[in-house]
């Protein structure tokens, strides 16, 4: 057996045709884009009233803040690392069942993935969603009514509250997407969960309930998981160098 942890992980998912990967917020680090629970995160310098669903629909000055707060984030500049580069790569071979991603970072789309092997549980922040009727666009059109000093821009179409596709805290998530994740899952041959805690739920049911059916579950993140018990292999290694590697290994 080999001993090298990345050549472990490759000698446990060598056999694997149908791989779910799994993602989280450590695979965006390496585009610049902080973790939202770390030390600087954007969790640690906001109110967290102001993510949850209710402030949104019933405050104009908390969607104010919102609009503002995300377009000046650091998402607008991230580009894809090695880490998203590798999971494409990783569809290019045929061996990928899909990607479950917690990010709403985009960087995975961006990086060349399909639209049908990605699913994006918590949405994303490219994408602006009317809560009353089923108009969307592009979020940067948003953007531009935002910084032309529109303080709280609504539907053109008909008026209604608009939101970025992001999930908030006490929104529901979406249905068709976790359903989705959950077919993945149960199509996975192996489990790939990379940069994540595994402690946001629901989301993080989906690789468990690949894992559940005794499935190769690997975990690559930098600390603890409330997974590693389950786990058939945990890499305390960077999210990126890994994944090009552990692609290379299995290409």
């Amino acid at each position: 057996m080999a001993t090298d942890p990345i050549e472990r992980a490759a000698d446990l998912l060598g056999a694997s045709s149908r791989l779910l990967v799994f993602t989280g917020a450590g695979i965006s680090t390496e585009s610049g884009i902080p973790d939202f629970r770390g030390p600087d995160g954007l969790w640690n310098t906001v109110d967290p009233e102001d993510f949850t669903f209710e402030r949104y629909l019933e405050s104009a000055a908390a969607r104010r803040r919102s609009w503002i707060r995300w377009s000046t984030s650091p998402l607008r500049q991230a580009r894809p690392n090695q880490g998203h580069l590798a999971t494409t790569e990783l569809a290019r071979t045929g061996r990928l069942a899909g990607c479950v991603t917690q990010n709403i970072d985009g960087l995975h789309r961006a990086a060349g993935l399909a639209d049908e092997l990605l699913v994006e549980v918590h949405g994303n922040v490219w994408t602006v969603r009317c809560l009353v009727c089923p108009a969307e666009w592009p979020t940067e059109t948003v953007f531009d009514r935002v910084e032309a000093g529109e303080a709280d821009p609504h539907c053109p179409r008909c008026g209604g509250l608009i939101k970025l596709t992001v999930i908030s805290f006490g929104q529901a998530m979406p249905a068709a997407e976790m359903h989705r994740g959950y077919a993945m899952a149960q199509a996975a041959d192996a489990v790939l969960a990379v940069g994540t805690t595994l402690s946001v739920w629901p989301a993080a049911d989906i690789p468990v309930a690949a894992a559940r059916r005794g499935v190769p579950f690997v975990i690559v993140n930098l600390g603890p998981t409330d997974c590693d018990g389950i786990a058939d292999l945990k890499l305390e290694t960077p999210a990126g160098p890994t994944m090009s590697r552990l692609v290379d290994l299995l290409d």
